[in-house]
């Protein structure tokens, strides 16, 4: 029997990395170096599909470059990387990482009240070119909130680099008046069903 391929998880969060050992399989870590710039005319779903694309191979690239002594990372030939995306829609429009105080605040008082579809978009890239992928939808139904609570919220959590501005693991569940999934992994960043799904389509032994 051929041993099992390697996996790369192309990814440095660690919400991603706790979520994906849930697992138990053995994985290496490695920073995909995206640009996750929407292009003209883009939607919310295309932009998450292509990003998690994106990163995947480039993680596969990067582990291959390493193979041939070119980088830190690296793996037998039959690797495989993950790659994941999420991206906030609200009225057809996509909601990026805040990346500062202002902008989180200002996202969640949009969001306030509101039905928001998170579209975090899966991809399993593999040897000649093999690409497995899985789009998970969640709808978050935020409860009315006011001014203060969002600037408590932001200053205590510091959601910066999430997409919509909270944490869904953490205080950010406080934000919620419902969740409509189908993987409550999802919205953490890993949508743990379909990603085993692939990975046991890619021939790994995931119970």
């Amino acid at each position: 029997m051929s041993a099992a391929p390697s996996l790369i998880l192309a990814s440095t969060s660690p919400y991603r990395r706790e979520l994906l050992s849930r697992l138990g399989v053995e994985f290496a870590v490695a920073r995909p170096e995206t640009d996750e710039t929407p292009q003209p005319g883009e939607t919310p779903d295309a932009l998450a599909v292509r990003l998690a694309a994106a990163k995947a191979e480039a993680a596969l690239a990067r582990g291959a470059l390493a193979r041939d002594g070119l980088g830190p990372e690296g793996g037998p030939a039959n690797a495989w990387a993950i790659g994941s995306d999420q991206v906030a829609e609200l009225d057809g429009r996509p909601l990026g990482k805040p990346g500062a105080v202002e902008n989180a605040e200002a996202q969640l008082a949009a969001m306030s009240g509101r039905a928001v579809r998170f579209l975090t978009a899966l991809c399993l890239a593999g040897p000649n070119g093999r690409r497995l992928e899985a789009l998970d939808v969640t709808v978050v139904r935020f409860r009315a909130l006011r001014t203060d609570e969002i600037a408590r919220y932001v200053a205590r959590e510091r959601p910066l680099d999430c997409a919509g501005s909270f944490k869904s693991e953490g205080l950010g569940i406080a934000l919620f008046e419902a969740i409509e999934t189908r993987d409550p992994t999802a919205l953490i960043g890993l949508p743990l069903i379909a990603t085993a799904r692939l990975l046991r389509e890619a021939g790994y032994a995931i119970p």
